[in-house]
């Protein structure tokens, strides 16, 4: 029941990124950003841990998982550290994530040769 919990919650998220690129003029870049706004958003208000609760990796895969990460490092951090933790905790929180990424890019880049658009 777990995977079809994630299937359907991953897949709302998608649908309404789907909606957004398919109705409105907002370039790819401004709904992923859109995203991890919106994740931060409900994760500062408390509202996204029902849906991961919920929807599991369903709901922490997608970018508004990545911004409900963000906004949950902070909240720890202000906890522990005080008003610094507004600045270091999302990057505590996702520098796992993040150091994934730019390795995973660079080797990318290494392999298969990427050229500029021109």
């Amino acid at each position: 029941m777990d995977y079809i919990k994630a299937f359907f919650v991953g897949g709302i998220i998608c649908i309404i990124g789907q909606i957004l690129v398919d109705k409105t003029k907002l370039t790819s870049g401004r709904i992923l950003v859109f995203n991890v706004c919106l994740g931060c958003i409900l994760g500062g208000l408390g509202l996204y841990e029902k849906i991961v609760a919920f929807g599991g990796a369903g709901a922490t895969v997608p970018l508004t998982g990545f911004g409900y990460l963000l906004s949950e490092g902070v909240k720890e951090e202000i906890d522990k550290i005080g008003f610094l933790g507004i600045f270091t905790g999302g990057l505590k929180a996702s520098a796992g994530g993040i150091s994934v990424a730019v390795m995973f890019a660079f080797l990318s880049a290494l392999l298969f040769n990427p050229k500029p658009k021109g």
